[in-house]
């Protein structure tokens, strides 16, 4: 069974290698399901149960985020041209679709891209591609530091089922804008109050924050002012960006705490998401740290 799986993954990850080299290619199911070596008739019921993304959509979103790239580090080339080869007829049509996506224009985003949306509009294709990983953590992955107090947070505060956490994250998003907090400037904390997957769903807890020196006003029905304390903390690097850090939370609690001689601290984990430049092109990756309070 697991050598079944294994080639099951294999044959998926050839048709993902095959899409990022032939962007502009006919991608239809004809190719991809002869990349794949399965059947056409099943292949785009495969790739979604795989990746949770139709093939179009994944596509799509491949082509979309070519074409950030282009518009951001490719000045020369014009709209037109990029909107044709994401697969678009007209610049009005990609224009759309790029806005929707990305919450800003073209040509917006080409003079003052706005990074942080850019890396959650495109959290589906990412976790999309990461179906694949088998992340195995190790003791060498975890160390543990004394983390100074945050500086003054704002909280949002999410509580009740988590299918509704959405809502919550777009509210947090637009406060965010609207008092000017880049994430590129200011840091971001998750800090998880319960299970992911409590018995019960409404009694799902999590707080967003996002630091901030600006007073929060005592009417402000969203937000309130805390911090987050500090101490001594396990702390694991998850690689890449998540929406989904139980593997890691798990693997914390359930091995490296016992065998760590540590005891956990009256606070929740929690984890800090902050935005880093590849030098080479200041293209932005996300990275995820996970604390555990110690004692």
């Amino acid at each position: 069974m697991k050598a079944a799986v294994q080639n099951h993954h294999a044959r998926m990850q050839r048709v993902l290698d095959h899409i990022d080299r032939h962007l502009d290619d006919d991608l239809d199911l004809d190719a991809l399901s002869g990349v794949a070596a399965y059947s056409k008739y099943h292949f785009h019921r495969q790739f979604t149960a795989t990746f949770g993304l139709s093939v179009h959509r994944y596509v799509q979103l491949a082509r979309m985020k070519r074409a950030s790239f282009r518009l951001g580090y490719a000045d020369a080339e014009s709209v037109t041209d990029i909107a044709m080869d994401a697969g678009y007829d007209a610049p009005d049509a990609f224009a759309r679709a790029f806005r929707q996506r990305c919450g800003q224009s073209p040509s917006s985003f080409r003079r003052y891209p706005d990074w942080g949306s850019w890396l959650m509009a495109f959290g589906p294709l990412d976790n999309a591609r990461r179906k694949l990983m088998q992340i195995i953590f190790t003791d060498d992955d975890v160390t543990i530091r004394e983390v100074p107090p945050t500086p003054p947070v704002a909280i949002m505060e999410h509580r009740g089922d988590r299918a509704t956490l959405g809502d919550t994250i777009q509210r947090f998003i637009a406060w965010r804008k609207a008092a000017s907090l880049s994430p590129e400037t200011s840091p971001t904390f998750n800090v998880f109050r319960s299970e992911r997957c409590p018995a019960v769903a409404a009694d799902y807890s999590m707080d967003i924050c996002v630091g901030t020196d600006q007073p929060i006003a005592a009417d402000d029905r969203q937000m309130k002012a805390g911090v987050i304390p500090g101490g001594r903390c396990a702390v694991l690097r998850y690689p890449g960006n998540t929406n989904n850090l139980e593997p890691a939370a798990l693997y914390l609690y359930r091995e490296w705490l016992p065998a760590s001689g540590e005891e956990a601290r009256d606070f929740p984990i929690y984890c800090q998401r902050r935005l880093s430049f590849l030098p080479e092109l200041s293209v932005p990756e996300i990275i995820v740290e996970l604390f555990l309070p110690l004692k």
